[in-house]
């Protein structure tokens, strides 16, 4: 009971503008971590090589913009503890000038409205606390307090609806997935907006934009799609938002922060969760240069394609256990590589 009581404080002491303000300029310095799936060890393990957290779990990012791009929840038991730590660490980082962005990916939106598919039953048990006894004989232990917690009035529930989908930092943009070719022309505010109506009053789910396939917590097209027929696309979408590149999450990578369309879509989903693989790597911008740390290491983020691309993924792989996930990428680009011209 403490413990809940503590949180409910910190929640309450959160800063307001996490839910309104959208766009940012002159930041120095952004970290972007992707999909955390409920694996709290190596989300932190992540934060704390990146240089945001210290041993104790503290800020130490100063004035850094720590933004994680949704999907917090789901696959792995550590959902509470992830998200608990945001909450800290969002105060901290604003008092230190800092910023901390836990955007809404489309397993926070499933949280709420109910879709519970992949809840295991290790994370409805980290929310048992046996205040609904009557509850378990047809759920898991920990459903009915899961269910609570993310309810219109609930830590978690309240936590959520007051984020962003989308921010723009600099002239980049972050979501989750992207946007298809029905949300080009959207502002970063009517995003937003829609979204929090949505998630408030499940009546709009349906044909709305939280469960829309092209909407912004579900729209794989920029990592799936064909580059050479979507590049048009993405430029409407660039030019609209006012953004020279887009850095989503969602589809999971390779194994390390990807590159597409020359540089400007960027993609930080790598598996980082143990149901994956428990791949180590984030996005770094530092005085506008992208980089990647992975494992630990620094590696700048290739603009382009070919030899530049391979020799990028060659050096992640060196960094991995072996064998690297990342050997299936590179024997795919070597395959498309032109062979040599014999003398």
């Amino acid at each position: 009971m403490i413990y809940r009581r503590a949180l409910l404080g910190l929640f309450l002491a959160l800063p307001l503008a996490a839910g309104q303000q959208d766009t940012w300029t002159g930041v120095d310095r952004i970290v972007a971590i992707g999909d955390v799936h409920g694996d709290y060890q190596q989300f932190v393990a992540l934060l704390s090589s990146a240089g945001v957290i210290d041993k104790n779990e503290r800020w130490i990012g100063g004035k850094t913009h720590l933004v994680q791009t949704g999907d917090i929840p789901d696959r792995g038991p550590d959902t509470r503890k992830a998200m608990d730590l945001l909450m800290r660490l969002e105060k901290q980082a604003a008092k230190a000038g800092g910023r901390v962005h836990a955007l809404i990916g489309n397993h926070e939106a499933m949280n709420i409205y109910g879709d519970l598919r992949y809840v295991t039953d290790e994370e409805f048990a980290s929310f048992a606390g046996g205040l609904h006894p009557e509850a378990e004989a047809n759920h898991p232990a920990g459903y009915a307090e899961h269910r609570q917690a993310f309810g219109p009035s609930g830590l978690y529930g309240k936590w959520i609806r007051g984020h962003n989908t989308i921010v723009k930092i600099n002239d980049i943009v972050f979501l989750h997935g992207g946007l298809g070719p029905k949300y080009a022309g959207m502002a970063i505010e009517k995003i937003n907006e829609r979204v929090r109506k949505e998630l408030e009053d499940p009546r709009l789910l349906s044909n709305g934009v939280v469960t829309d396939v092209e909407g912004p917590l579900w729209y794989r097209g920029l990592a799936q799609g064909d580059e050479a027929k979507l590049g048009g696309h993405l430029e409407t979408v660039l030019t609209a938002l006012g953004a020279s590149r887009m850095v989503i999450g969602h589809t999971v990578t390779g194994g390390t922060v990807t590159p597409r369309f020359g540089g400007r879509v960027v993609m930080i989903d790598n598996g980082m969760s143990s149901v994956y693989g428990s791949r180590q790597a984030c996005l770094v911008m530092e005085q506008d240069k992208l980089y990647t740390l992975h494992r630990g290491h620094r590696l700048e983020l290739p603009a382009g394609n070919g030899a530049e691309l391979m020799e990028y993924f060659r050096r992640a792989a060196a960094l991995d256990p072996q064998p690297s996930p990342l050997a299936g990428i590179i024997r795919q680009i070597e395959s498309r590589q032109p062979a040599p011209v014999s003398p």
